[in-house]
């Protein structure tokens, strides 16, 4: 059966530098990455034409922001032009022409000229660590050492493009239900606006009393001009202030994504995608030569969770005592024992990066399979609350006319 091709737009760069714009067409884009290099041409980015719904939403004032996309397609750019021979500076060069992301645009601008300075990549890269995460500085310092700066960057853009579709999958599985809860919101201030107030006067005009529930409903609606508001202001001014905590207060990140962990529905999503990340980076480090100390070192600040990075700190101690590492992590319930016994063959055998890779592939697929289970379960679930809030108010509204009714015939 033919495979079936698609259009890719492309921004490219032939060998003597002169920019290029276009479309090609091919099943995928590796695909059509490959028939750019036979041309010639080193693709500086490229995206699926025609993509509707699913294209980026792009708010004026609000992209300034480095995204783990954004660097997973610098690291893959930078990647590419390094492997096609391009000097460092006219990668850079070219790199802070056509990144759209303000702030990284501002520091690639200053690691091009530090490096034409004479400072290295690595450390230019150092000088933004809130740009640069401290696992690609370190791979770049290892590929320096190691005289392999371009094995160093495609290992970088492999793990944050890995990093970035694991992401999505977790952004996927919960937009369904963000969405449907933002519209039971909604649908919840509309009755309360628009619906109840004619109820009220209705009800009014009959005279009687009202249920307590329906008299809850009521009262819900006449203060909403104030409780509305009062809510909507706590809710940000709650998310405001957890955010600022959870940066600030190392104790209360520990505790929050320990609950996170302990979680019913979600914690075996995230602790399937904690150990998907620490697998990946702590293979991808030492696979590029890094040394096991400075690679736990990092791991420990890269895989988003602050229980992992407190169990790194022990792993570390241990490992420097002598004990070996799958020692150290069994030490620890959080690592699953397929982990530790797949790291002490690793060791064993001499091939840890490699196991650590298999590990990270393994617990990819079981996120994969995790969020498309979640979002199937999700899913009637939301539509069951949507229905029992919707149809609890309905209830409500209407409880009123039996009593009346029975009052009539009474």
């Amino acid at each position: 059966m033919a495979t079936a091709t698609k259009t890719f737009q492309y921004n490219s760069v032939d060998a003597a530098g002169k920019r290029i714009k276009g479309t090609v067409q091919a099943p995928n884009e590796a695909a059509a990455a490959q028939l750019l290099r036979q041309r010639g041409e080193t693709a500086l980015s490229m995206t699926e034409a025609g993509k509707g719904l699913n294209r980026e939403i792009s708010i004026p004032g609000l992209g300034g922001r480095t995204t783990l996309k954004d660097l997973a397609v610098f690291s893959r750019q930078f990647a590419t032009m390094t492997a096609s021979g391009m000097s460092l500076l006219r990668s850079l060069a070219i790199l802070e022409e056509q990144t759209s992301a303000l702030s990284l645009k501002k520091a690639v601008a200053e690691v091009r000229t530090d490096v034409a300075a004479g400072v290295s990549l690595s450390a230019a890269l150092g000088k933004h660590d809130r740009i640069f995460p401290k696992l690609m500085i370190a791979m770049i310092r290892a590929g320096e050492t190691g005289g392999m700066i371009d094995g160093a960057l495609e290992q970088i853009a492999d793990s944050f493009e890995k990093d970035s579709e694991l992401r999505g999958k977790i952004k996927s599985a919960l937009t369904y239900p963000t969405i449907v809860l933002a519209f039971t919101f909604v649908l919840i201030a509309g009755v309360l606006i628009f619906i109840v107030p004619i109820f009220e006067e209705m009800f009014k005009n009959l005279g009687g009393e009202l249920p307590w529930i329906t008299q809850l409903l009521v009262d819900a609606s006449n203060n909403m001009w104030w409780a509305g508001p009062l809510i909507v202001g706590a809710i940000i001014g709650g998310t405001v202030l957890y955010k600022q905590r959870v940066r600030t207060s190392p104790e209360f990140r520990l505790a929050v994504d320990r609950f996170k962990l302990r979680l019913p529905v979600f914690g075996p999503l995230f602790r399937k995608l904690a150990m998907s990340r620490f697998s990946r980076n702590l293979g991808t480090l030492l696979g590029v030569g890094v040394p096991v100390m400075q690679a736990l070192d990092v791991v420990g600040e890269t895989t988003g969770n602050a229980v992992i990075t407190a169990a790194m700190r022990d792993v570390q101690q241990q490992v420097r005592d002598g004990r070996p590492m799958s020692t150290a992590l069994r030490a620890h319930d959080l690592f699953p024992a397929m982990v530790t016994q797949m790291v002490e063959v690793g060791e064993e055998s001499g091939q840890i990066s490699q196991m650590l890779d298999k590990i990270a592939d393994f617990y990819d697929r079981e996120v994969d399979a995790a969020a498309e289970s979640l979002t199937a379960s999700i899913e009637p679930i939301m539509v069951l609350v949507m229905g029992a809030v919707v149809g609890g108010m309905v209830v409500c509204l209407y409880l009123p006319m039996f009593t009346i009714y029975q009052n009539i015939q009474g």
